[in-house]
């Protein structure tokens, strides 16, 4: 994640003002977010590490509509936004895991 921090960084710090300061300050925030839940999770015990994931889950996919909502409104390109997308889909991939995982551990005990 701290891969797409940098890529998201470099890719909106040239936006015009307007554009850098809502939807790439929001784009931001989220990311950030998203880590610092990931890092709460982490030290949670296994009940408590389910919600913190489901949570991360939620802020990813309000990340993932602020990117697109982007592109939709053409604050950046589709390149841009396919790169950015592709890197969002593959972290949910890795979520998903970790909170199925996660979940199913939870099960056993």
């Amino acid at each position: 994640m701290e891969k797409f921090y940098a890529s998201l960084y470099n890719e909106f710090r040239n936006l015009p003002k307007k554009d850098r300061f809502t939807i790439g300050q929001k784009s931001e925030t989220l990311t950030l977010d998203f880590l610092t839940i990931l890092f709460r999770a982490q030290g949670k015990r296994k009940k408590k590490r389910v919600e913190e994931l489901y949570e991360a889950d939620t802020t990813l996919k309000i990340l993932k509509t602020v990117i697109r909502l982007a592109f939709e409104v053409r604050v950046i390109e589709e390149g841009k936004y396919i790169r950015l997308d592709k890197t969002l889909v593959e972290i949910g991939r890795m979520l998903g895991g970790w909170i199925k995982y996660t979940a199913n551990e939870n099960l056993a005990h």
